[in-house]
């Protein structure tokens, strides 16, 4: 009969251990990665409309990182370094995400603008026999 005397501890996979104190931090500048952005457009602090999405952003790239580091416990050595492909993949898609939305914005601005409407009837009235 042999007896169990193997530790219950989990070998040290390489993978990040978070403590309170790490999600703590996290969680304190994700509430501010979205509070600043939230107050600059709010409160019209920057006038330049181009200047400000630029700006929130920059931000929400920022905060997609923050969630990576501190809740998802990404960084290049865990893992063997899946997570730093994972890492990569995550900033390819959010590059397309960004400047996609952002295409598509500019282009919805441009096309829905009140005064197209305007544009568009002068052009069917004179199209009319």
């Amino acid at each position: 009969m042999s007896t169990h005397t193997e530790s219950h501890d989990h070998p040290d996979d390489g993978a990040p251990h978070s403590t309170l104190k790490g999600y703590m931090l996290g969680f304190f500048l994700a509430i501010f990665l979205t509070a600043v952005p939230f107050w600059l457009v709010m409160g019209k602090v920057i006038p330049n409309a181009q200047t400000l999405a630029v700006i929130v952003l920059v931000f929400a790239a920022v905060q997609i990182v923050v969630h990576m580091i501190y809740f998802l416990h990404m960084n290049a050595h865990s893992e063997g370094g899946w997570n730093m492909l994972a890492l990569m993949f995550t900033a390819i898609l959010v590059v397309i995400t960004l400047s996609g939305s952002i295409w598509v914005m500019y282009h919805l601005n441009s096309n829905m603008m009140p005064g197209m409407s305007h544009d568009m009837t002068e052009q069917q009235a004179k199209s009319l026999p």
